[in-house]
């Protein structure tokens, strides 16, 4: 029935791990033509509602509608032939293959006679360039993926699933690796679709764009549906005390740490590379909450790499505590008590297969080691308890595996791991990329602790009110170099983005 009022219906979704409730009795509707949010703190249920619907989780309980028909969806082949596609948080295009490849994978089209057959490379252009074109998409469809930015290869994968003449898109925290205009561009082909018919389930932690570009906002909590609200009727404030089910009255912790004395000072440091940063002077203080602000491009995680030993220097100097140092490798960086949280955790931060113990302690080992050198696992097992109770970490036990984990509770589980090397400076690259309201505020909340018990800070955030929020002081970079350094309690976004677009003249 192509009039139904819902071309997707979720009835009373009920999804069980061992330990775990993960969906109860769950129900979403989604509206033909619409953008439709899907909003909860990490660990609500969201992603496996919807591996529930694009078939790589079975429900336990519950029906899947589209247009009003019940359908049977038992893997992901099944949920594109009813025309739901579904576009990951982590893109995986291969990258060197070229975009008509990646867009008809699987599916090439083909001609010949009898048996014999070819795949028809003239008609596979013409399907993409015209593909592209519908979609307003200025992407050369015999370029390798592998060289194209996130954005592009976003849009690729947006186009394969229209391709599939999808009539329902999930799209997971999307935005996350985009620039300003890149969302803007995004945002032009949502709206796109929407205009033909096709519906949008949006996942994102990002209220702003919650606000601005969906219709209809679903809410879920510990698995289970809180409601479903029009956007127009919806606040931010509105949203978060729905979302974690209290009135969350303020958006970062109060701070009493007190900056003291200088215990990392860089001096004129310069990377090899021509396009990376240079000249960069900075000093770091005891019990100090250092931002690090700046745009795509401004070599900021570039910079932390070399301080941890990951890159190379070319030139300047780093001393610690007066003393000058020689870093050139991570395990050197651990020896002078430095610590770093990567920016992408599932790449180079967690160990998916392994438990949240041995993620835990994996940095820490030698110390669990006995006189005979075997590992005390007790000792490594008490420790990772305890951290998964001191930072509320939602996990059945500390020998489930952290790739079943959120993402907010995988962060403070990789937040224990570096605190258990005892580290005197720690070096955090976007904390709170893709994680909830809630979990952002416990994550903010240890962050402080440990400015307060003197630990130095170095955190780089993409987000303005992070920066203004936890930062002592902002220092700012702009195409690698420095351009800045503002006092986080009287900077305003202004300031930091009039530093961020300061070129070198």
């Amino acid at each position: 029935m192509a009039d139904h009022p819902f071309i997707l219906e979720m009835n009373h979704i009920s999804k069980a791990f061992p330990g775990v409730q993960a969906l109860d009795n769950v129900t979403l509707k989604v509206r033909p033509g619409t953008v439709h949010a899907l909003m909860g703190e990490n660990g609500a249920g969201k992603s496996t509602l919807m591996k529930c619907l694009f078939g790589i989780y079975k429900p336990d309980g519950g029906d899947i509608r589209l247009d009003g028909e019940t359908v049977a969806i038992a893997s992901s082949k099944d949920a594109l032939a009813h025309g739901v596609s579904m576009i990951h948080q982590e893109l995986h295009p291969v990258p060197f293959r070229n975009v008509m490849d990646n867009v008809w994978l699987g599916r090439y089209p083909l001609k010949g006679i009898g048996p014999i057959k070819f795949v028809d490379e003239k008609k596979m252009l013409a399907d993409t360039k015209a593909l592209l074109a519908e979609l307003d998409m200025t992407i050369d469809p015999h370029v390798k993926v592998g060289t194209l930015s996130v954005s592009n290869v976003q849009s690729i994968e947006i186009a394969k699933a229209v391709s599939y003449s999808a009539r329902v898109i999930v799209m997971d925290e999307p935005t996350s690796s985009l620039t300003g205009n890149e969302v803007e561009q995004l945002f032009k082909i949502i709206n796109k679709l929407r205009a033909r018919g096709v519906s949008i389930i949006y996942i994102s932690h990002k209220m702003e764009e919650i606000l601005r570009i969906s219709d209809d906002v679903t809410i879920m909590r510990d698995g289970k549906l809180i409601g479903t609200w029009p956007a127009e009727e919806m606040t931010t404030d509105l949203i978060i005390t729905r979302m974690v089910g209290r009135d969350l009255t303020q958006r970062f912790p109060e701070r009493s740490n007190v900056p003291g004395d200088v215990r990392l000072r860089v001096e004129k440091l310069t990377s090899p590379q021509q396009h990376s940063f240079k000249d960069v002077t900075f000093e770091l203080r005891k019990g100090e909450i250092l931002g690090v602000g700046g745009l795509v491009g401004a070599q900021r995680t570039e910079l932390i790499e070399a301080l941890f030993g990951m890159r190379t220097i070319a030139a300047g100097s780093i001393e610690i505590d007066g003393k000058r140092v020689s870093i050139k490798s991570p395990v050197e960086a651990k020896k002078h008590g430095i610590a770093l949280l990567t920016e992408e955790r599932r790449v180079t931060g967690i160990f998916p297969v392994l438990s949240v113990l041995e993620n835990t302690s994996i940095a820490s080992l030698s110390q669990y080691r006995n006189g005979f050198g075997l590992l005390n696992e007790r000792r490594a097992r008490m420790d990772a308890e305890h951290n998964v109770e001191r930072f509320r970490v939602k996990t059945p036990s500390v020998k489930t595996l952290i790739g079943n984990l959120s993402g907010g509770n995988q962060q403070k589980v990789l937040l224990a791991r570096w605190l258990l090397t005892d580290p005197d400076i720690l070096m955090l690259d976007e904390p709170t990329r893709g994680i909830d309201v809630g979990a952002k505020y416990e994550i903010y909340t240890i962050i402080a602790e440990l400015a307060k018990q003197g630990k130095s800070i170095i955190m780089i955030s993409s987000e303005m009110p992070e920066l203004l929020g936890m930062s002592d002081r902002i220092m700012v970079m702009c195409e690698g170099r420095l351009s800045g350094v503002v006092d986080g309690r009287a900077a305003t976004e202004e300031d930091i983005m009039r530093l961020a677009a300061q070129r070198e003249r």
